[in-house]
């Protein structure tokens, strides 16, 4: 049975441990997000399911940490921190940020440790071969918090309290300017089957930008279209769940 040493503590947050699992669910939280957000994920998963929600390094009880500064460094970071998790199979799930952070992990994954997962599920982002020019981590911090309220992912009630704020902007710009700056490297695709899904009104990702995620994959591709903007799947998490399952099982 796997378990945690004191370094992958600060990385790995397993609320509702399964050590009979037969796979493995790593979950990626968004920009300014963390591990508490997919609580209900690991709640909602069956027994054949163990959940894995990574916690990026300058919130919450990482708070004190430097925050990562590109996509590319927390890829390098989390890779090894899951291998000792690779003695079943593993599913990769990412949202927003999150989506194309597993995808640099997925390759890392493949093409250093000859690990395949089971699939890369990539949520509310654009393929990486669809670039945007986007600079939210540049404004100014009511800048910022305006983004974030057009996004909908973060309660109201934080967003207006100024001491909470204060606390979480530094990293909310850290993972903006990892987000934004990111550059697709041209590489081998993906062996690992990549299943996209995307809300029909979410203003960071078209259907048609999502769809393209399987151009960055050998195997098999799927897009789910949700009614619904960039945080769709607070409204239709027990779809997802079902779908996140489905394919922990798969084989």
């Amino acid at each position: 049975m796997t378990t945690l040493t004191e370094h992958d503590r600060l990385w790995i947050r397993r609320y509702h441990p399964r050590p009979d699992a037969a796979a493995r669910l790593v979950c990626l939280p968004h920009a300014g997000g963390s591990a508490t957000f997919y609580r209900p994920v690991s709640a909602g998963m069956p027994a054949s399911v163990d959940v894995l929600a990574v916690q990026y390094p300058g919130r919450q009880d990482r708070r004190t940490e430097p925050c990562a500064t590109s996509i590319a460094e927390l890829a390098d970071r989390i890779t090894p921190v899951l291998l000792p998790w690779t003695d079943r199979p593993l599913l990769l799930f990412g949202h927003s940020m999150g989506a194309t952070l597993g995808f640099e992990i997925a390759r890392r994954l493949e093409r250093d440790h000859g690990v395949v997962p089971r699939a890369l599920v990539v949520s509310a982002r654009r393929a990486p071969s669809c670039p945007r020019q986007e600079s939210v981590h540049l404004s100014d911090d009511d800048g910022l918090v305006a983004e974030m309220r057009k996004l909908s992912g973060t309660d109201a009630a934080i967003l207006d309290d100024e001491e909470l704020i204060r606390m979480a902007l530094p990293a909310i710009r850290a993972d903006y300017r990892a987000a934004e700056t990111y550059v697709y490297e041209p590489g081998p695709d993906l062996r690992c089957p990549v299943v996209s899904l995307v809300g029909d009104d979410d203003p960071k990702v078209t259907v048609e930008e999502a769809r393209a995620w399987s151009r960055h994959t050998d195997a098999s591709a799927e897009c789910h279209v949700f009614p619904g903007g960039h945080f769709y799947l607070t409204a239709h998490q027990e779809r997802i769940l079902v779908l996140l399952a489905d394919h922990a099982r798969a084989r």
